[in-house]
C-alpha cells in the first residue's frame, strides 16, 4: 500500500513539475522537420537563439520550450530556415516580448545579442538562412535597438583593449579611424609583446582587435545593417574559428566561403 502511494505521489509530482515548466518557459512549435534530424540536432540549431528548456520532439514536430521570450522571439525569427536539408516552419500560438528588465549580472547571455549577430553566427557555422530571414534580424534589431547591457560590454572591451594594445584613454574602433594601418601594426606588436592574444579567448575581443576592428564594432553597436553585412561577419566569424582550430594551416588555405 506504501508503494502504491508513494507511485502515485510520484506521479503527481512528476506532472506538477511539467506543467510548472510548461508555465515558466516560452515555446514555438517547429514543423518540417526532417526524419533525419535528431533532438540533439534541433537543440543546436535552436540554442543559438537563447537557452532551453526543454523539446518535446516527435516526428516531423517539435515543440521547443525556451526559458526567456526574447529567446523564443528570435525563434520565430528563424521560420523559412533549412535544417538537415528541409525548410522549417516556426511557428507560436503567443506573442513573445522581449525581455524588459536587464539583468544585473556581468554576464552576457545569448538573448543579449542582436539579431543580425545571432543570424551571422548561423550562417558561420554552415547553416542556410534565406536573404529575407537576415532582413526579419535587421528589422527586429531596428525596433528593439541593442540593449544597454551589451553596449556596456561591447564599448567596455572597446576600450580595454585599446588601453593594453594602444595606451591610456584610446579605443581600437577610434584609433583604426583615425589611423588604419598604423594602428593595426601597433597593436599587433604590443600584442606579441605583452601575449594579449594568449588571454582573448573570445570572439568579439579577437574581433575588435583585428584589422576590421572598427567594422565589428560598427556592426554590433549600431542597428543601421545591410544584409551584405552579416554575411560580412559571418565570413569573420568563421575565419576566426577556423584558425582557432587549425592554427597551422589557415595562414597557407584561403578562407572557405561561410
Amino acid at each position: 500500500m506504501t508503494s502504491l502511494a508513494s507511485s502515485a505521489k510520484d506521479r503527481i509530482l512528476d506532472n506538477d513539475s511539467f506543467i510548472q515548466t510548461a508555465m515558466s518557459t516560452y515555446n514555438v512549435t517547429v514543423s518540417g522537420i526532417s526524419p533525419n534530424t535528431t533532438e540533439t540536432h534541433l537543440h543546436d540549431f535552436f540554442s543559438f537563439c537563447g537557452k532551453i528548456a526543454t523539446i518535446d520532439h516527435k516526428g516531423s514536430e517539435a515543440v521547443v520550450n525556451f526559458e526567456k521570450p526574447s529567446a523564443a522571439k528570435t525563434a520565430l525569427m528563424l521560420n523559412g530556415g533549412s535544417l538537415d536539408g528541409t525548410t522549417l516552419t516556426v511557428t507560436s500560438d503567443t506573442v513573445h516580448p522581449d525581455d524588459h528588465e536587464e539583468s544585473k549580472d556581468e554576464h552576457i547571455d545569448q538573448t543579449d545579442k542582436p539579431r543580425a549577430g545571432i543570424a551571422a553566427e548561423y550562417l558561420a557555422k554552415g547553416y542556410t538562412l534565406s536573404d529575407s530571414i537576415l532582413q526579419r534580424a535587421i528589422e527586429m534589431d531596428k525596433q528593439r535597438g541593442i540593449s544597454n547591457k551589451f553596449l556596456s560590454y561591447f564599448n567596455s572591451l572597446d576600450s580595454g583593449i585599446g588601453s593594453r594594445a594602444l595606451g591610456p584613454d584610446k579605443t581600437i574602433s577610434g584609433k583604426l579611424q583615425e589611423t588604419f594601418a598604423a594602428a593595426t601594426q601597433q597593436a599587433k606588436t604590443v600584442d606579441e609583446q605583452k601575449g594579449v592574444s594568449k588571454t582573448a579567448h573570445e570572439y568579439y575581443t579577437k574581433a575588435l582587435g583585428s584589422p576590421f576592428g572598427k567594422k565589428v564594432y560598427e556592426f554590433y553597436t549600431s542597428t543601421s545593417k545591410q544584409v551584405l553585412d552579416i554575411h560580412e561577419e559571418a565570413k569573420r566569424i568563421h575565419t576566426t574559428n577556423k584558425t582557432a582550430t587549425h592554427p597551422d594551416t589557415s595562414a597557407a588555405q584561403p578562407a572557405e566561403k561561410a
